[in-house]
């Protein structure tokens, strides 16, 4: 099993051109065929499948607040065609050239409390950009852990492992198939990335060479144009860090586990719910709106969100709940956040009307 210490800060920090590993060359052809390659490997994302130790011209990168899905663990990568850059945008991710890749595995420990130790990985997805757009696929990997394979249909894969009290833990996880992917990653008529927004990456991550800002890494490195200087760049806090401001913690939150959908432009527009960042209306947000349509997933509630009343707003009814139907994201999870929950509960007790 991979010990996932080499991935947080050591190997993969410098594995864009540093690292003394063979350098495996990245396949364009295999990223713009118009079929995907059955095996991961044929990518050449990685120089060791195994150790997740990316291919020379593949960078990790982190974001300051990851979506919850089941406790997993993630590991995040992006390919950038030699010459080429990412376009900076804003509020949505960036603008990435044709023959781009986004990268992303999904793995579970064997143990919570030793989470760098004897991780198994589950599944890798990809993004890859084409002409016409971006294109979604997951592959899932085998026992032995030295290859991936695609999956269209999707997969459900046993998780067993031990949790961070030490009581057993166990799942049916859940790989989504080509729909699914498309049900998260909608915009319009198009697929596109969730992760790679300014506000997302602007923040520090362990390279080999040291601790440095992913923008500023990235536009040093060639691989993002058009990025305004850091003091004029949003940057989202870690919702974990009870340091922070606690409502830029729960929109935070929000804006990663929900706005994919819930957003003016999204599959959920016609809820009326947005929760975007950058959203700026009280009601559009929750805050005393009635739902547009009640039924059980209201929980017979009159709110959103009610100021002051946690148990009285549908969004905590909502991302508390395991039950298909009710539970909020419907996709990507089968386990509630208790962390997050309280989270939000805290953050809706302070809000006035």
């Amino acid at each position: 099993m991979i010990d996932s210490r080499l991935i947080k800060g050591v190997w993969l920090a410098g594995a864009f051109l540093l690292s003394g590993a063979p350098a495996y060359a990245v396949s364009a052809e295999a990223i713009l065929a118009d079929r995907p390659p059955k095996l991961l490997s044929e990518f050449g994302f990685f120089a060791e499948m195994k150790a997740q130790e990316p291919a020379a011209g593949v960078v990790p990168f982190s974001i300051n607040t990851p979506l919850f899905s089941d406790k997993a663990l993630k590991f995040r990568f992006v390919h950038v065609p030699e010459g080429e850059a990412a376009r900076f945008v804003a509020d949505e991710a960036f603008e990435f050239p044709v023959g781009s890749a986004l990268i992303k595995t999904f793995a579970f420990p064997a143990d919570f409390r030793e989470s760098d130790r004897d991780v198994r990985l589950i599944e890798t997805r990809v993004l890859l950009r084409h002409e016409d757009g971006w294109q979604a696929w997951a592959y899932v990997w085998n026992e032995k852990q030295t290859e991936a394979e695609l999956k269209i249909a999707g997969a459900r894969v046993a998780i067993e492992t031990v949790d961070e009290s030490g009581e057993p833990f166990s799942i049916a996880y859940s790989v989504p198939n080509k729909n699914q992917c498309k049900g998260c990653h909608a915009l319009g008529d198009e697929i596109v990335p969730l992760g790679p927004k300014a506000r997302n990456l602007n923040g520090d991550f362990a390279y080999l060479d040291g601790s440095r800002n992913q923008l500023e890494y990235w536009v040093e490195h060639g691989m993002l144009a058009g990025a305004p200087p850091l003091t004029e760049t949003v940057a989202v806090p870690d919702w974990r860090d009870e340091t922070a401001d606690l409502d830029a913690r729960a929109r935070a939150w929000l804006d990663v586990n929900c706005a994919h959908c819930h957003r003016r432009e999204g599959p959920a527009s016609n809820s009326g719910l947005f929760l975007t960042w950058g959203e700026e209306d009280r009601r559009a947000l929750g805050i005393m709106k009635r739902p547009v349509a009640a039924g059980k997933g209201s929980g017979d509630r009159e709110f959103d969100i009610k100021p002051g009343d946690p148990d009285g707003s549908i969004l905590i009814y909502r991302v508390d709940s395991t039950e298909p139907g009710i539970m909020m994201p419907e996709l990507g999870r089968t386990l509630a956040d208790p962390e997050a929950v309280a989270l939000l509960r805290e953050w809706i007790s302070t809000l006035s009307q």
